[in-house]
């Protein structure tokens, strides 16, 4: 099968080197050149715009950055007929839907990932998919050779990206309480490895935010999620709320938590690094007294 992934990000790079592992003809573009050379090394060929990538493939997967990233791409697919477009990126669900509306012949779907570039390329992550079940079932090759699983989420391709919105907040407001129980227990003075151990072992620390517990505790941060993707993530799930006629109060809290992490210069840094609005704020009232 024929694949173009266009946006060669973490998750881009990671998606392209996972569908060669599995024999897929990859096709790659991104908008700054001199991202894909790890990718092209490993057999994938690099075109010089989206509509290039587009031409003859099968499928067209997006990893882009954000809403505006997805609509301005899918403006330069423009004329080019035949391949089924499927937008991995995290976008609103009206995004999403418009994509639909702008896609070459409606060949739309959405398809956003559950798991980080590391599960994508080791075949552990999943996808949410929704749109026309006949262009899913298309790219079944996709999901069931990249995918450890797939779920349908109904034909509104904005169906899946609530998911998806939903699955971000859930770990967003995970991290940074996670986050407030490592700073106030270093600040109480317990034993930081007694505390990793209890955080590992409490069945009320979710799983999915194990893997950031050493970062929290370390300050290391080198992660790939960052604090203003996270704030982006956070603050699309309040315009979902707010726009089905619910005002979430914790979800604004939340989404400010990682706005204040990014502004106080930590916007490239991972998510754990919410921890850090904490750390300075202890140490600004010590340094009062």
């Amino acid at each position: 099968m024929r694949v173009a992934v266009l946006g060669m990000g973490r998750m881009g790079r990671a998606l392209a080197e996972r569908l060669l592992e599995r024999d897929f003809t990859v096709t790659v573009w991104n908008r700054t050149p001199g991202r894909a050379g790890e990718v092209v090394a490993r057999g994938a060929a690099e075109a010089g715009d989206p509509a290039e990538a587009a031409r003859d493939s099968d499928a067209v997967l997006f990893s882009l950055a954000g809403d505006e990233a997805v609509r301005e791409v899918m403006l330069r697919l423009a004329g080019v007929e035949g391949p089924i477009v499927a937008d991995m990126s995290t976008v609103s669900p009206d995004t999403s839907r418009a994509l639909r509306e702008a896609a070459p012949g409606g060949r739309f779907v959405a398809a956003p990932i559950i798991g980080g570039p590391q599960a994508v390329a080791s075949g552990q992550a999943f996808t949410l998919v929704g749109g026309d079940r006949q262009l899913v079932d298309d790219l079944r090759p996709v999901w069931s050779e990249a995918f450890a699983a797939y779920r349908y989420c109904g034909g509104d391709p904005g169906d899946a990206v609530v998911f998806k919105l939903l699955n971000n907040y859930l770990l967003m407001s995970s991290v940074a309480v996670v986050a407030e129980v490592v700073a106030i227990g270093l600040a109480t003075g317990v034993d930081d490895m007694l505390l990793r151990d209890f955080l590992f072992g409490w069945p009320t620390v979710p799983p999915a935010v194990h893997n950031r517990i050493d970062d929290i505790l370390s300050g290391d941060h080198r992660g790939w999620f960052t604090t203003r993707l996270g704030a982006k993530d956070v603050r699309l799930a309040v315009d979902v709320a707010r726009s089905a006629g619910i005002d979430p109060p914790i979800a604004r809290l939340v989404e400010r938590r990682y706005e204040e992490a990014a502004e106080l210069g930590w916007a490239d840094a991972d998510i754990g690094a919410v921890v850090e609005l904490l750390r300075e704020a202890r140490h600004a009232v010590q340094g009062e007294k």
